[in-house]
């Protein structure tokens, strides 16, 4: 149910130069809905690294007005550096965060790389997971020869560029734009100082592993093949890069990672293959340090597994699963982890007021304000988010109930379904009076003219149709909750029976509430197909709500 979010990481080929980095990241900030998250500047490279996050098509707008204003502002021609570049913006990766796909993300870099292709004059190299050739996929590959060899390099056929122009553009040079996957930086601590011991688990967990050697591992002589190179003993880790050493302000030795690809190795795989060789060798990890931020998935991953391994149900709050990733992992034992400011969808958030944010107080407060937002359908969500809360609740009791370990698994998977409700319920509350919102805005547009008028009228029609929308989906999502709640009645701990049947009588009202929003959102409609459907789903709706409400409570009253 979550929106898709994305990050994009270009690298701009300027270091030193504060004032034209400002005007770059400007462009960034300008865009409604970005939200910039870090600018990296290296003089020695002469190179800057910017993060930023946000919507799909925000972020690439953001991306390609950073891109336009690079090409302006900076001269290849003139550029020197340590590190490896091709052009004024050298790459521009997108990766996924969170409510979208590699492939769909992939699919928003090509309309980026053609965009900047065709109006900027930009040769463009598409890489990674948005290749088109799979010997494009590889950075390096594309960059070999850099931005002195490019004006020779284009002109072989097998590097015509992806999208723009087949011919150097001298002053911005070529672009590689792409799409993969989220790197962690991510450091795991040791009780040791050490560098030697940490570089042995290092070795013992990084993809590429150790070179391999005859008898004793450290002095032995190397193995090699065929051709004479060194025979490499591959690490237990896949597209994980791992070194050792002491960090002096901690004074003990870490385990620093790059984890390249999340998929391949999580977060929690990283470590718990760290404390596995650590303990082999006589050592202990004592916790972990994220360096940057990282998405909330890989946190939910990671609580759900130490979840899991003590057989305890992963169906609670996603706070909940959080504080257990931090509390096993050892997140905050050499600083505090506060995950509004580590975790990127937390941090991009943090800048709305959201309902849903409030405590219950407040939130009453402002349903009884003068205001006509939050109104009954926000409400009638919020009710049918406690109904579904009381069932996971009951199922959650039913997974910890003595003489019931061995049903764990199957409690847990349905407090899981009623966390889903909860959530989905939850995020209707704002999306309720965001649509009411989006109607008052669309009546406030001007209408002077024939064009506005016409836009006017577009807005309105579009406003009002999320308006029913909304509703209509609070109701569905109720009455899917049903099947759920009859579940946990059939099943679930007897001494909580009761609040079972509170919860089903939630779930009820909201169907009804949002019912009642429907009906009075397409009153006075335009569009009558569009009214007479939605009024037909709503009534649908609400039939199968009363029968799954009477043969729900049924069970209920039979038990108590």
């Amino acid at each position: 149910m979550s929106k898709a979010i994305i990050e994009c990481v270009p690298n701009f080929s300027e270091g030193r130069d504060p004032q034209v980095l400002k005007q770059i990241t400007e462009q960034i900030k300008n865009v409604e809905g970005v939200r910039l998250l870090d600018v990296d500047p290296g003089k020695a490279t002469h190179r800057t690294v910017v993060t930023f996050v946000g919507e799909p098509a925000q972020v690439v707008e953001a991306a390609f007005q950073a891109i336009k204003k690079a090409s302006e502002l900076i001269d290849m021609r003139q550029h020197s550096g340590e590190h490896p570049r091709m052009g004024a913006t050298d790459v521009c990766p997108l990766i996924p965060i969170s409510g979208i796909t590699m492939e769909e993300t992939a699919k928003w870099a090509h309309i980026l790389g053609e965009r900047v292709g065709k109006e900027l004059n930009i040769p463009i190299y598409m890489y990674e997971a948005a290749a088109t050739k799979e010997e494009r996929r590889n950075l390096a590959t594309i960059r070999a020869g850099e931005y002195e060899g490019f004006a020779d390099k284009i002109k072989d056929p097998n590097w015509t560029p992806d999208y723009g122009p087949s011919e150097f553009n001298v002053t911005a040079g070529a672009t590689v734009i792409g799409a993969r996957d989220f790197l962690v930086a991510y450091n795991v601590n040791l009780n040791t100082t050490s560098v030697r011991r940490a570089n042995s688990v290092a070795f013992d967990i990084r993809e590429k592993g150790r070179i391999k050697r005859t008898g004793n591992p450290v002095t032995g002589d190397i193995v090699r093949d065929e051709n004479g190179e060194a025979v490499r003993v591959p690490g237990t880790c896949k597209s994980v890069k791992a070194i050792g050493w002491f960090i002096e302000e901690y004074g003990l030795a870490q385990i620093s990672m790059n984890l390249t690809n999340i998929t391949d190795t999580t977060l929690h795989e990283a470590f718990e293959a760290c404390r596995n060789s650590a303990n082999s060798r006589g050592l202990r990890v004592t916790g972990s340090e994220l360096v940057g931020l990282v998405p909330k998935q890989v946190m939910l991953d990671a609580g759900r597994y130490f979840l899991e391994q003590q057989q305890r149900s992963v169906g609670v709050a996603e706070e909940e699963i959080i504080r257990i990733a931090i509390k096993s992992l050892g997140l905050d034992e050499l600083s505090p982890f506060d995950p509004k400011k580590k975790i990127i969808e937390y941090v991009i958030e943090g800048e709305d007021q959201k309902l849903v944010q409030m405590d219950l107080r407040s939130f009453a407060n402002e349903t009884a304000s003068e205001s006509p937002a939050p109104g009954g359908g926000s409400i009638a969500a919020y009710v049918g988010a406690l109904g579904a809360s009381l069932n996971a609740m009951v199922a959650n009791l039913s997974a910890h109930k003595r003489g019931w370990d061995d049903r764990w698994d199957q409690f847990s998977a349905l407090a899981e379904k009623g966390q889903y409700f909860k959530d989905a319920l939850l995020a209707k509350v704002d999306e309720d009076t965001d649509a009411f919102n989006k109607i008052m805005d669309a009546i406030r547009m001007p209408k002077n003219t024939d064009e506005e008028k016409q836009k006017r009228k577009q807005g309105l029609h579009a406003a009002t149709c999320n308006a029913i929308d909304v509703p209509l989906s609070v109701m569905q999502l109720c009455v899917d909750a049903y099947d759920f709640a009859e579940e946990i009645a059939n099943i679930g701990n007897p001494a909580s029976i009761s609040d079972v049947g509170v919860g089903v009588a939630c779930l009820d009202t909201a169907v009804y509430g949002a019912y009642l929003n429907v009906k009075i959102n397409c009153a006075g409609f335009s569009d009558s197909a569009f009214v007479e459907a939605s009024m037909e789903k709503a009534a649908t709706l609400m039939d199968l709500s009363t029968t799954k409400r009477t043969t729900i409570l049924a069970i209920v009253e039979g038990k108590i």
